[in-house]
């Protein structure tokens, strides 16, 4: 209406438009603000609630898939994982369970993509943390993508540190020709970097936001000193009878050392004469 006003050659206010159509067109007015977008503030109990889970799609094209996970209460990046493929259920699973078994137990709440590759951690999750009878406390929580801000956000971080260099490096390569780098070369210079990047994110200081529900600080200090912000970790600890049960249906990712091992030979014999 206001746009009306300015074509037909009105000057009037965007505030007194609004209070003449709340006087002639109440129900209209409230019919368009049921309608508006309601944003959510996030909220979470404390550190080890809920975690967040994706996978990263802009490498993989030249061979490089990369998975992680985020706590949603402090920020702390829980895994960051690069390999040949990120659609493998067992392998997300595995990054699941080797963080379970490093942290000594698992979260609360677990939030993942609809795609398949969360398979294995939806069932092992709800597994390790049953649902209650009634249902009302779902220990998996599943929707779009889009919605799984936690995780989204860092990986713009990742991107802006990290992927974006490599990204524009193996396209130049790529539309110059010359891609032929042996994947183990690529890799090993994405895992050096995936392992700094997550470093300097878990030690960079979080500013204040609008939601008082979110805390401020250092991503490692909100999730190792909860105390420090006033909540307490919420793990859920495992048995290792249940832990060893849910490990035999995972697969894990070659060790390190064994992927620099393979590095240090494929670059070997790129580099040697022929």
């Amino acid at each position: 209406m206001y746009a009306k006003c300015r074509v037909h050659g009105l000057r009037v206010r965007k505030e007194d438009v609004r209070l003449v159509l709340k006087e002639l067109d109440p129900r209209g007015v409230a019919l368009r603000q049921a309608g508006r977008l309601r944003r959510r503030r996030y909220f979470s109990k404390g550190p080890n609630f809920i975690w967040h889970l994706d996978s990263y799609d802009k490498l993989k094209p030249y061979g490089i898939c990369i998975n992680g996970c985020i706590d949603g209460y402090s920020r702390k990046t829980i895994w960051l994982n690069a390999y040949t493929t990120s659609s493998d259920p067992k392998l997300i699973g595995g990054y699941y369970m080797e963080a379970v078994q490093r942290l000594g137990g698992c979260p609360r709440l677990v939030r993942g993509d609809l795609g398949t590759e969360n398979g294995y951690v939806r069932g092992i999750q709800r597994f390790l943390v049953p649902t209650s009878p009634d249902g009302t406390h779902e220990s998996y929580l599943e929707g779009a993508s889009t919605a799984n801000q936690r995780i989204e956000y860092w990986w713009g971080f990742l991107r802006r540190e990290c992927a974006e260099f490599w990204m524009c490096l193996f396209g130049d390569l790529r539309d110059n020709g010359h891609l032929m780098v042996d994947f183990w070369t690529k890799a090993s210079f994405n895992f050096d970097e995936l392992d700094d990047t997550a470093q300097v994110w878990n030690a960079h200081t979080i500013r204040p936001s609008r939601n008082l529900n979110v805390p401020s600080g250092r991503p490692n200090v909100m999730y190792a000193v909860p105390d420090l912000t006033g909540q307490e970790t919420t793990f859920h600890l495992l048995k290792t009878n249940t832990f060893n049960c849910a490990k035999m249906n995972v697969s894990f990712g070659w060790p390190y050392h064994v992927i620099q091992m393979c590095t240090n030979y494929a670059t070997s014999l790129w580099a040697s004469p022929i």
